[in-house]
C-alpha cells in the first residue's frame, strides 16, 4: 500500500499520547477512564500503532477502541494482518526468542480479528501531523521511513534526523520499542510516549503515556498508571499464549532484552521517573 500522512492542521488543549495497546483490553480501558477524567476528547487521543499484540483480547481491544474513537497511525502489526501476512514484522532477529514468541501471539490474534476490525486497518494512516504550540508534530511507528525500527534514547541521533528530514517536523512522536523516552536537540524533539500494553522493564507494573500541553507553550508530560494486570495475564494463560509474557505483565520485568541497545539493558528494573516526568 501507498503511504498515507493525515494532515490535521493546527490543534491545542491538552493531547494524549500513547502507544502499543497490545490487545490489551484491561489497561486500553484504564487509559480511557484517564481520558474521560483528564477532559481530554477522543479526538486529542493519539495512539502510535501496534493495537493488537502479545495479549489475550484482540477483537475486543480493536472494537473498544474504535468504540472509543481515538486516533491512530497504523503499527508494523496491523500493516501486517490487514494484508494477511504470516509474520508480525516486528523485525525481531530470526531465531530470536522474541521471534518464537511472535509466532504464537500473531496467529492467535490473525483467528480472533473480524473482517470488520481488518477492513478499519485497512483506513489506517502510515503517519499523522499537526500543528500544536507553533511546531509541527509528525506521528511514526518505528522510524518516518522504516516502520519497525527500533529508535531508542541512546539510538544516535542520526538516525532519528532522518524522519526530521523527511517529515520536515519540528517534534517525532514514536512508538516501537517499547520504552518512553525523551530527546531534543536544538529545536528538534523526539518523544516515544512508552507503551500501555507492557510494562517497561522497570520492574513495576505499571504502564506509561504522556499528555502534551499548549498553556504555557509546548510541554510534554509523562505519566503513569496502574490496571488490572491480573486479568490480563490470566487471561494470556487461558488462551496459551506465552507464558513468559504473562509473567512479564505480574513483574513488570521483560523476560529477554534481545532488541535492547546497551544502554538500555544497563536501565532494567531501574525506575524510569528518575528521568523523565515533564519537559517543557
Amino acid at each position: 500500500m501507498d503511504k498515507k500522512t493525515i494532515p490535521l492542521g493546527k490543534r491545542n488543549g491538552k493531547t494524549l499520547i500513547f502507544g502499543g495497546i497490545y490487545s490489551n483490553l484491561q489497561a486500553l480501558e484504564a487509559l480511557i477512564t484517564i481520558a474521560e477524567e483528564e477532559k481530554i476528547a477522543p479526538e486529542n487521543c493519539f495512539c502510535t500503532g501496534d493495537i493488537v499484540g502479545y495479549c489475550a483480547q484482540p477483537e475486543e481491544t480493536v472494537q473498544r477502541f474504535i468504540q472509543w474513537g481515538a486516533q491512530s497511525i497504523i503499527g508494523n502489526v496491523e500493516e501486517q494482518l490487514r494484508t494477511g501476512a504470516i509474520e508480525c514484522g516486528c523485525d525481531f532477529k530470526a531465531g530470536s526468542r522474541c521471534d518464537g514468541f511472535s509466532k504464537t501471539w500473531y496467529a492467535f490474534a490473525q483467528t480472533q480479528l473480524s473482517k470488520a476490525s481488518i477492513t478499519w486497518m485497512k483506513s489506517l494512516p502510515d503517519h499523522i501531523s499537526f500543528e500544536f504550540a507553533n511546531k509541527n508534530v509528525t506521528l511514526v511507528h518505528g522510524s518516518y521511513t522504516h516502520i519497525s525500527e527500533f529508535i531508542f534514547k541512546s539510538t544516535p541521533w542520526q538516525a532519528k534526523q532522518s524522519s526530521f528530514n523527511a517529515s520536515t517536523s519540528n517534534v517525532i512522536i514514536a512508538g516501537h520499542c517499547g520504552l518512553p523516552f525523551y530527546d531534543q536537540k536544538e529545536e528538534k524533539i523526539w518523544i516515544n510516549p512508552g507503551v500501555i500494553g507492557m510494562p517497561a522493564n522497570e520492574g513495576k507494573t505499571r504502564v506509561w503515556y504522556a499528555i502534551l500541553d499548549d498553556s504555557k507553550g509546548f510541554s510534554v508530560r509523562y505519566k503513569t498508571f496502574a490496571y488490572d494486570y491480573q486479568t490480563a495475564s490470566r487471561l494470556m494463560l487461558a488462551k496459551e499464549l506465552p507464558q513468559e509474557y504473562a509473567t512479564t505483565l505480574c513483574t513488570g520485568l521483560w523476560d529477554n532484552m534481545e532488541i535492547l541497545p546497551e544502554t538500555e539493558k544497563k536501565l532494567q528494573g531501574i525506575d524510569i521517573k528518575r528521568f523523565i516526568e515533564s519537559v517543557s
